[in-house]
């Protein structure tokens, strides 16, 4: 019998909290059954930073929530990037570049990360003051330039989080606001999803989605937002090349992952829970509440692929399928004649 739960209730976790940060993650040591995606919900107080780091194992793919938020990466070639993020858009920074995350605004901003590795963890993020304290103070003297009582007055140990005060861009330590005329709606970190037009099904709900193809930058990681009216249903599919991920911002909704030769584990979700299924498992999400469900979905390829049930009934002779199920005289007649993707 299998007991693996696709379900990980992260909201409800106690949180990593300090300087005004707090932060609940999801690795495959607090959820078995996610082997090939990890995520962490964040959320930062208006001015407070995630101080800079780098992950060495996993690329970081991430969406706002609420709030706004300033990123700032380096490049291996040494070119910098800040970026302004608001609720709906998407960031990606791939494995091994350093990057800090600072909430701006008046508000506390929320956002979730999805990291391409499920073994992603605390033990393989690396940061500066961390990195700093733990190597000769002589040493970080020489490289910084500073005096061994300017060195010791640094922090001695990882700090995480940063409390600082909301980011001024037009003052002269800031990064300048581009003029009106600069601003670019896509920039090489930065994806606007929520502006993106979604694909609408009368009754059913929408989908917004991002991959490789509309975010170059984003070569490991795909990402969708469904929203599912009230007894909806994303029909019954599976995904070929990737691992999914699940964060379920509203509503509630059923989960079946079947997992072949007559094994399926059904899981019931409500707002903050963390669903997974893994590559090539069938699934199907219902919204069983009243009230629209939106989820967050992350994939661990920079390509989006889907095989919908009723796609590939529609894509085949007639006789295979009739054969294949023993319809009786014109029952054939009832199933799909295209792909539904979402069912009303």
């Amino acid at each position: 019998m299998n007991t693996l739960r696709f379900k990980y209730e992260l909201e409800k976790k106690e949180p990593r909290s300090n300087d005004g940060g707090t932060t609940r993650g999801a690795s495959v040591k607090e959820f078995p059954a996610s082997v090939g995606i990890a995520g962490v919900s964040m959320r930062l107080q208006p001015g407070s930073m995630r101080e800079l780091h780098w992950h060495a194992n996993a690329a970081e793919w991430a969406y706002v929530i609420s709030g706004s938020v300033r990123t700032t990466i380096l490049h291996p070639d040494g070119k910098s990037y800040t970026d302004n993020f608001e609720p709906g858009d998407v960031w990606y920074f791939p494995k091994g570049y350093g990057h800090s995350i600072q909430a701006t605004g008046t508000e506390e901003c929320h956002f979730i990360l999805i990291f391409d590795n499920g073994n992603f963890s605390e033990d393989h993020t690396f940061s500066v003051t961390d990195f700093i304290s733990s190597v000769p103070p002589e040493i970080v003297a020489q490289n910084l330039g500073l005096s061994l009582e300017e060195v010791a007055a640094l922090p001695q140990k990882e700090a995480y989080f940063a409390a600082g005060p909301v980011p001024d861009e037009m003052s002269a330590i800031a990064t300048p606001r581009p003029e009106e005329s600069d601003i670019e709606l896509t920039n090489l970190h930065r994806y606007p999803l929520h502006s993106q037009q979604p694909r609408i099904i009368p009754g059913g709900g929408l989908q917004r989605l991002v991959s490789q193809k509309e975010f170059p930058i984003s070569t490991t990681m795909a990402g969708s937002v469904i929203e599912l009216q009230p007894g909806a249903l994303r029909e019954m599919h599976w995904h070929p090349n990737a691992d999914e991920w699940q964060y379920y911002i509203s509503g509630q909704a059923e989960m079946t992952v079947f997992l072949a030769e007559g094994t399926a584990v059904t899981e019931q979700f409500g707002t903050g829970d963390v669903g997974y299924v893994p590559m090539g498992a069938g699934h199907y999400i219902k919204n069983t509440g009243d009230t629209i469900c939106k989820v967050l979905i992350g994939f661990n390829s920079g390509t989006y692929e889907s095989i919908n049930l009723s796609e590939w009934l529609a894509g085949n002779p007639k006789d295979v399928v009739i054969t294949n199920f023993g319809l009786a005289d014109g029952e054939i007649e009832k199933f799909p004649k295209k792909k539904l993707f979402i069912q009303p």
